[in-house]
């Protein structure tokens, strides 16, 4: 499963994945070519509850990432907290 961590700001969004690391050693995130994270589906609800505790949010991705990609002209720079 692909999903993407949307985090109050890049600190934030990087601290879920230290914390993820930290807690959960044995499953990895793979990030992929589009910045997006493969996960197995059973860790969503895990990944979600550390995420909500370093201020971000995990939302599953779309099949299509070229769809999220158009939508994502449309939102002001800086929204998902990389610019």
């Amino acid at each position: 499963m692909r999903v993407e961590i949307i985090g109050k700001d890049i600190f934030w969004r990087d601290a879920v994945i230290v914390e993820w690391e930290h807690q959960h050693p044995a499953r990895p995130l793979i990030k992929d070519a589009s910045g997006f994270y493969l996960i197995e589906p059973s860790w969503l609800e895990d990944l979600r509850l550390i995420a909500s505790e370093c201020f971000s949010t995990v939302i599953v991705a779309p099949v299509n990432p070229s769809r999220r990609s158009l939508f994502r002209q449309f939102l002001p720079a800086g929204i998902d907290g990389d610019s």
